[in-house]
């Protein structure tokens, strides 16, 4: 008999992505609720059917979501702030779209809760907000119908939930504040998780997940408290009726395994990828409780290359050798990978073979259970391992004479902008002679469906390639037209041609793959489609140079000019696992280096070189920050830039993420200008940049542009106030907070109209 098998998580926008599409349908008018609700069942069943095909034990139930696990945990908890209680919708989804985009129509004017990443991915949460009148209870049947749904198709599944203690450490209150555990509130919490694990008893599941991923942290003062006090009250509801299984993922839990151990759980999920040698010398210092499973996280669950069976094979062996009761699973939830690759056709068999993604991974789950319980002698008889082991032979890729040429040459001096930023900018004002508070947009405006159907025409060989140009140049002067016509300051092209701010950039650049298919999601219906690092990158010719050359012919106000950084470019692709991160962005930012001078020269003043996933990868725990990461991904950074006159302007530009506590590394980068996502935070950040005596001039995000809602020229120039309270207006740019091409132009021009006006009101206030 096999070892059990176990899958955390599983994608669940679908295949052709049907999840993302039936919604935006429904928001748009164009379909109704109950399509929404049978497609999302549709899918669950697919799903369930797809993983019981492939032998998997434990089966996830309640991993779906419309939106966000977050926001379905905040909302099975009554954690409803009254503003979207007021709007009295008929319909639990439409609160629950509210909370995730925001809303604006009859029934009220509310702003979407704001939005982080999940640890270190690119898969972004929704911030419950918890506040005094909050009534936490059980508020919703969801984990119960979808158990039961599965029931009726045969499949008892393992519900998953967020658990309590990340669900209480991820929560703010109204200021954007981390809770205070008072008694009232754990006590309130964990009744609800006890009733949810009792009624699930008795419904008939055998097992319930419940994912604390925020255990692999450092743990603050209190933190062991109270996670122990939570589970205390949670664990008695088990009755003897059903186990519960502890996940933990994307990092180790050593310093918290004895705690977690010594409460008998009945399993627990150990991530063996991300935290592997510190997790396994727990469970051999501290042995395993008797009647306690370690679920052995095995199957990368974060990455689309082939698993190393001979590397799980061994991190099971090292787990029996402290306890019989080992089971097989994922890492972490298949949330983050793409579905499957069948269809990949695009891609050589003897590419493709080297990649699994969500579907393949099942298959992968089942070898490693069958493998890990064989003898020696089956195994050494076994076809899969043999053609497993073959994947890892070494003969996948070449190197790049090249590119290794060009790394060995680089000095310390390559890393350092001269002269020092004060004087740059100081000459770049003089340079740009751009007014106080100058306007400006992220890069990217609204990818209409005509801007998508003119390149997917190019791309069937409908139109020639001067066809498409003369297309684009024509999006590109209205663009312009419109944004002069308004009154912004600092204009862009508007990035009409290119389909990703990743995957456009890796089009270019030798050493990338791409898929047809191969979409994750980033947030609500937002997908993602990363391109592969196969082997050595360098550019293969100038990427953004002709465009935004043209642009700045078309008009006399500066044009900036957009580019992609190399941290985030690669962590925004399936980086390669045969060498380091920090060597592949070495050779990204070389390759970027290379544009950003080809622009300089081409006339581009400001260029604004976005670092959109820079604090995404930022290690959880924090003596891993510096060794670990910015110490070389803050150098990549500066060795794009270095080379560049003392009037070109630097910009960056960083999305949802919590900066307060790298603020100095930012300021390290040595950009001499940072826009950066605010909006959706209360401008907690700005605290940070008082502190900090941030050199940077920065520009925080004025409005959500994530959320289909226009803000008015009031509500901007309130928030223009607020930033001036903690800068020094002549560091202060006035942008949105993201860039636009998620938008449509209908909310996209009038929103931007407000910005400017919002800034022309405040200084002429500030004027007199």
């Amino acid at each position: 008999m096999s070892a059990l098998t176990s899958v955390s998580g599983f994608p669940r926008i679908g295949q052709n992505r049907e999840l993302k599409k039936i919604i935006e349908a429904y928001w748009k008018g164009a379909a109704a609720l109950d399509d929404v609700r049978a497609t999302a069942k549709e899918l669950r069943a697919k799903h369930w059917k797809l993983q019981q095909a492939a032998g998997i034990d434990l089966i996830p139930s309640n991993d779906f979501s419309y939106y966000d696990q977050m926001l379905d945990t905040a909302i099975l908890l009554n954690v409803i702030p009254q503003r979207y209680q007021r709007l009295a919708f008929d319909n639990p989804e439409e609160t629950l779209f509210a909370m995730g985009r925001g809303y604006q129509g009859d029934k009220g004017d509310v702003t979407a809760l704001p939005m982080k990443k999940w640890f270190t991915t690119n898969y972004h949460y929704l911030v419950p907000e918890v506040d005094e009148v909050t009534d936490i209870k059980l508020n919703s049947t969801k984990p119960f119908d979808e158990f039961n749904e599965a029931k009726a198709l045969g499949i008892t599944t393992k519900p998953v939930l967020i658990g309590p203690y990340t669900f209480l450490k991820l929560a703010r209150n109204p200021q954007a504040e981390e809770l205070e555990y008072d008694k009232g509130l754990i006590n309130a919490v964990a009744a609800v998780y006890a009733e949810v694990v009792a009624k699930f008893a008795e419904l008939g599941a055998e097992w319930i997940q419940i994912d604390e991923p925020y255990l692999v942290l450092d743990k603050e003062p209190g933190d062991v408290e109270l996670f122990k006090s939570l589970y205390a009250k949670i664990l008695p509801a088990r009755d003897g009726k059903i186990k519960v299984l502890l996940n933990t993922y994307f990092g180790h839990i050593a310093d918290v395994y004895e705690t977690v151990n010594l409460l008998a759980f009945d399993g627990i999920g150990l991530d063996l990828n991300e935290g592997k040698d510190e997790n396994l010398a727990a469970v051999e210092k501290f042995g395993v409780a008797e009647n306690t499973t370690i679920f052995a996280g095995v199957v990368n669950g974060r990455n689309i290359w082939r698993n190393d069976y001979a590397v799980s094979l061994g991190l099971v062996d090292a787990l029996k050798k402290v306890t019989d009761n080992v089971a097989v699973s994922t890492a972490s939830s298949l949330l983050h990978v793409p579905f499957s690759t069948e269809g990949e056709d695009g891609l050589a068999d003897d590419v493709r073979k080297h990649f699994a993604f969500a579907v393949e991974k099942l298959g992968e789950l089942h070898d490693i259970a069958v493998l890990a319980d064989a003898s020696e002698e089956a195994k050494k008889a076994s076809e899969a391992l043999a053609a497993n082991q073959a994947l890892f032979d070494g003969t996948r890729v070449a190197a790049d004479k090249n590119v290794a040429e060009r790394l060995a040459a680089l000095t310390d001096a390559d890393f350092v902008r001269q002269p020092a930023r004060a004087e740059r900018q100081k000459a770049q004002r003089e340079s740009l002679n751009l007014p106080l508070l100058p306007t400006t947009t992220i890069g990217s405006f609204p990818q209409t469906k005509e801007v998508r159907a003119e390149r997917a025409r190019l791309r069937k060989g409908e139109i020639t390639k001067a066809e498409y140009d003369e297309y684009m140049k024509s999006q590109i002067d209205a663009c312009i037209k419109h944004q002069e016509q308004i009154g912004l300051d600092v204009l862009v092209h508007g990035e009409f041609e290119r389909n990703d701010m990743v995957e456009y950039f890796g089009q270019n650049l030798n050493g990338f793959l791409f898929t047809k298919n191969a979409w994750v999601q980033s947030y609500g219906t937002r997908c993602v489609k990363p391109p592969i690092v196969w082997g050595d990158v360098s550019r293969a010719n100038p990427i953004t140079v002709e465009w935004s050359a043209y642009a700045q012919s078309r008009t006399s106000h500066v044009m900036k000019g957009m580019l992609t950084g190399p941290v985030t470019i690669l962590n925004w692709s399936w980086p390669r696992e045969d060498i380091t991160h920090e060597q592949q962005t070495q050779q990204l930012a070389l390759a970027i280096r290379d544009e950003v001078l080809d622009l300089e020269a081409a006339g581009i003043k400001v260029i604004q070189i976005d670092e959109a996933a820079l604090r995404e990868k930022l290690p959880l725990r924090k003596t891993d920050w510096h060794k670990k990461y910015l110490d070389w991904a803050i150098p990549a950074f500066r060795l794009v830039h270095s080379a560049v006159k003392p009037t070109t302007q630097i910009h960056t530009h960083m999305c949802y993420s919590e900066f307060n506590d790298i603020i100095t590394d930012i300021d390290a980068m040595d950009a001499d200008v940072i826009s950066f996502e605010a909006s959706r935070g209360d401008l907690v950040v700005l605290d940070a940049i008082h502190d900090a005596n941030f050199e940077t001039e920065a520009g925080p995000g004025v409005y959500d542009i994530h959320s289909p809602r226009i803000p008015s020229e009031a509500e901007i120039e309130e928030r223009i106030y607020e930033i001036l309270k903690k800068m020094d207006i002549e560091k202060v740019w006035i942008n949105p907070d993201c860039g636009l091409k998620t938008r449509g132009n209908a909310e996209t021009w009038p929103s931007l109209e407000n910005l400017v006006a919002a800034a022309q009101a405040v200084r002429a206030k500030l004027a007199k």
